[in-house]
């Protein structure tokens, strides 16, 4: 299985706003994943969001693969296909009180080369479903840390953290209008860029 990389345009002066979506479980039928899916199905008019596939076939980061000519195809086009997004976003559950492992090692790939990584200068959010009574937030608070260290930009509204286990998030209206609510406020924003 390969990836075929996007192609980078300038998607905020011609197709509305791109964003790049993270998903933090590799499960088919996750539930983030499913909010991943209802959030591109349901986004506003102008604005595209496009989950990056292949995450599962980025081997862990090792500078020694991280070679011009030589780094593996799905880091070449995981680099390439948020590179290219106007926003990312990384929607993810929590995994022993942290960010998944595939998450991590994304955002590792998206650090490299130092300094000019894909995520670099670029608006980043992230939200999430677990079904705990924290509901993911310091899996979101270590993916949001990562992130900035790599360069971009964390956007701090953009958060959603299921607050009960008892709620069916795909069907709870409020945590649906939370979660088209962030996603408006990652692409609305138009702060400075930080130096990382």
């Amino acid at each position: 299985m390969t990836s075929t990389p996007a192609t980078s345009t300038d998607s905020t002066s011609t197709d509305g706003t791109s964003v790049a979506v993270l998903v933090g479980s590799l499960r088919a039928d996750s539930v983030n994943r499913r909010v991943a899916e209802r959030l591109r199905d349901t986004a506003p008019d102008g604005v595209r969001l496009e989950i990056v596939e292949g995450l599962d076939l980025l081997p862990f980061y090792n500078e020694d693969l991280d070679v011009p000519g030589r780094t593996p195809e799905a880091a070449v086009a995981l680099r390439e296909r948020v590179g290219a997004a106007d926003r990312v976003l990384a929607v993810t559950p929590e995994y022993n009180g942290t960010m998944p492992a595939v998450l991590n090692n994304a955002l590792d790939w998206l650090s490299r080369p130092y300094g000019a990584g894909a995520l670099v200068g670029t608006p980043f959010g992230v939200v999430g479903v677990t079904p705990t009574p924290y509901g993911g937030k310091w899996s979101h608070d270590d993916a949001a840390r990562s992130a900035r260290v790599a360069g971009a930009v964390v956007v701090e509204d953009v958060t959603v953290s299921q607050s009960s286990i008892d709620v069916d998030v795909l069907e709870d209206i409020a945590t649906q209008e939370r979660l088209a609510g962030a996603l408006r406020t990652l692409v609305g924003f138009a702060g400075e860029p930080t130096a990382a």
